[in-house]
């Protein structure tokens, strides 16, 4: 049994004007111990599915169908009580700016105690400090620091305490949102190294958001492709990198720039996303897409055209 499964997935977004579906009929499974990467532009539904998944969509969302199983458990049915249960001992997120996620006016040791002291309700605070000494340990930062707050860190260092909140109670999946925006490309191997080392010793699940595919590439075991709220390619990474399916992915690959050509010029994928209230007929990326045919203007589903590789795209048999 996959240890997580989202089935046929609709969140939608009520405004004035109308209902937006920031994501449309999505489905993915994960194994415990894979690492599943989602990539998109800003506004294909990336964040929205990740929040969907620990049940924090802000308002005016709502999940309007489908399923969401957890070991087997569909957690949409579960109460709030369990919920707040769920979150952090068996799923937990890491928001992608750690300024607007730690408090200011509490230092490090705060943060741990209270994380850990609400869901071990029987554990000690020297217990609980502890464990936080331990975690900042593992995660390189000296354990003297547990006493200062998050802006006496810098960007990576506030960003290791995030996931080391994110894996304090050791979960079994860890949902990652951009965990490396606005990081140098040093500190964002080390994110990515630290992430992946903790899921080799933990042996937890982690879905890897990001807008860069050449971070899911190197990271991840499979890769969801998001466009306008729907999933347009699900593959393993090898398949991602050696035979893109859907123009819009073969269009993220060709914006990934390579050190090694110094002549190469990086194409970029012509247009913008649609607006989400006023969707194109048929396939939503067919207005950007080099090979729309009269095929294009009708619904295109999502069909399988090699081992676990999916494409919502007509040339492809749809």
């Amino acid at each position: 049994m996959p240890l997580l499964e989202v089935d046929s997935l609709t969140v939608v977004y009520r405004a004035r004007r109308g209902n937006i579906k920031a994501v449309d009929g999505v489905s993915i499974s994960l194994n415990k111990g894979e690492i599943l990467g989602v990539v998109g532009e800003s506004g294909s539904g990336k964040s929205t599915l990740g929040l969907s998944l620990i049940r924090q969509i802000p308002p005016p969302g709502i999940v309007v169908s489908g399923r969401i199983l957890l070991s087997g458990k569909n957690i949409l049915n579960f109460q709030e009580k369990e919920m707040s249960l769920l979150r952090g001992r068996k799923i937990a997120f890491i928001f992608q700016d750690p300024m607007a996620s730690l408090n200011p006016v509490k230092n490090i040791e705060a943060h741990f105690v209270e994380l850990l002291r609400t869901h071990e309700r029987n554990m000690s605070e020297p217990d609980a400090i502890r464990r936080a000494k331990d975690m900042l340990k593992v995660l390189g930062i000296s354990p003297e620091r547990i006493h200062d707050y998050p802006h006496q860190f810098s960007g990576g260092m506030r960003q290791r305490i995030m996931i080391g909140l994110g894996i304090a109670l050791n979960p079994d999946l860890v949902i990652a949102d951009e965990p490396t925006t606005a990081l140098d490309v040093i500190v964002q191997a080390k994110i990515l190294d630290l992430l992946k080392k903790l899921r080799d010793a933990c042996g937890m699940a982690l879905i890897l958001i990001t807008h860069d595919l050449s971070i899911a590439l190197e990271r991840s075991d499979q890769i969801a492709v998001m466009y306008a709220g729907q999933l347009v390619e699900l593959a393993n990474s090898k398949d991602i990198q050696n035979s893109p399916s859907h123009p819009y992915t073969q269009g993220l690959m060709r914006s990934i720039p390579n050190i090694e050509l110094a002549d190469q010029r990086l194409q970029a994928i012509s247009g913008t996303p649609p607006d989400l209230l006023n969707l194109p007929k048929g396939c939503r990326f067919n207005p950007r897409c080099p090979y729309a045919m009269v095929h294009c203007h009708e619904a295109t589903p999502l069909v399988q055209t090699g081992d676990n590789h999916w494409v919502r795209c007509f040339l492809y048999g749809g």
